[in-house]
């Protein structure tokens, strides 16, 4: 199992631990990722550490694809793959409608069909293989709209880059993961819970490896798990610093109906829970959502109390199909950790 580092959402600065990544480079973290909500882009937070680093993978975790055309993202990953030495993974996400249609002035529409043509086009730019055209649903290269001059023409990049650069998804709900499994290198879900892969992921997954046009097996998918970390020598206190976490997420990122991160804990189980977290979050009670957040979820989802606990926490995670620990860059102190114990 490798280890990957996540720097987090920028606040109102962007602020890179230059010196924490490189350390990470040193440890042995197979891989950086960097994120962007409605502020702080991904990429150039990606560029800059490439350019202070020499060997760790550089991925986006994730770009939004409503916020690019696929011609560009594609443009951007070869870009930053090129520069870097061939060291980018392409991470890709919808985020979600109040995000796509508040933030970035999009339809949300139908992800799913809107993401397999989203890869296709980027993956046909990789190739070069012949100028780009795609007549889908949502995308049609050359533009050929009623308000088209009718001069648009098939282009091919001008920039050679790796026919198989990587792509991943982030994905939680069950068709999202089914297409992940079948179209992407890797998948990028949140929250994931070891214990609950049988009943609430492998269908899906398995589901997506069949309908691959090629021979397909779970080895094939790099699956990048996010986890939180909280190391202190009492569980209950180290649990207290994931619980708002995951009230945020799990009572906030979202409208009522529509919270990706609400459903994935309902299929875990906590169908009770999370309806109560999200009424308290929603009503602005955010101290009483975390306070609802179940032990049992936190310890599903994340690693915490002192060192000798999350050593035999991880053993949950060694057997699972996880392929890569991702964790945040909240300490040098779990970061070195987790070096320790993983590598």
């Amino acid at each position: 199992m490798k280890l990957g580092l996540a720097t987090g959402i920028a606040g109102s600065r962007v602020q890179l631990p230059i010196g924490s990544i490189r350390e990470a480079e040193q440890l042995g973290y197979s891989i950086v990722w960097t994120a962007e909500a409605y502020g702080c882009d991904a990429v150039a937070p990606l560029a800059w550490i490439g350019a202070h680093t020499h060997k760790i993978k550089l991925g986006t975790g994730i770009m939004q694809m409503p916020a690019r055309t696929p011609a560009n993202t594609a443009m951007t990953a070869m870009t930053l793959d090129q520069l870097s030495g061939g060291r980018f993974v392409l991470g890709l996400g919808l985020s979600g409608p109040q995000v796509v249609e508040g933030w970035h002035g999009q339809p949300f529409g139908k992800p799913i069909g809107k993401t397999r043509e989203y890869v296709r086009i980027v993956r046909h730019v990789f190739e070069r293989e012949q100028p780009l055209t795609h007549r889908g649903t949502h995308y049609q290269i050359p533009y050929e709209g009623n308000d088209a001059t009718g001069l648009g023409k098939p282009l091919k990049s001008i920039l050679h880059g790796r026919a198989d650069l990587p792509v991943y998804i982030a994905a939680i709900g069950p068709k999202n993961v089914e297409l992940t499994a079948e179209i992407a290198d890797g998948w990028l879900p949140v929250f994931f819970a070891p214990r609950h892969y049988k009943s609430a992921f492998r269908e899906w997954v398995e589901s997506g490896l069949t309908k691959a046009g090629h021979p397909k097996k779970i080895n094939d998918l790099d699956i990048v798990a996010s986890v939180s970390v909280a190391i202190h020598k009492d569980v209950a206190e180290a649990r207290q610093r994931i619980k708002p976490q995951l009230a945020l997420y799990i009572g906030g990122m979202g409208a009522r109906g529509r919270n990706f991160y609400n459903d994935l804990t309902c299929r875990y189980g906590y169908e009770t829970a999370a309806k109560q977290i999200q009424d308290l979050y929603l009503d602005g009670k955010r101290k009483e959502a975390a306070a609802a957040v179940p032990d049992d979820l936190v310890d599903d989802v994340a690693l915490c109390g002192p060192e000798e606990r999350i050593r035999d926490q991880l053993a949950i995670w060694r057997e699972s199909p996880v392929t890569t620990l991702n964790i945040g860059l909240s300490s040098q102190e779990i970061m070195r950790v987790m070096a320790e114990l993983v590598l």
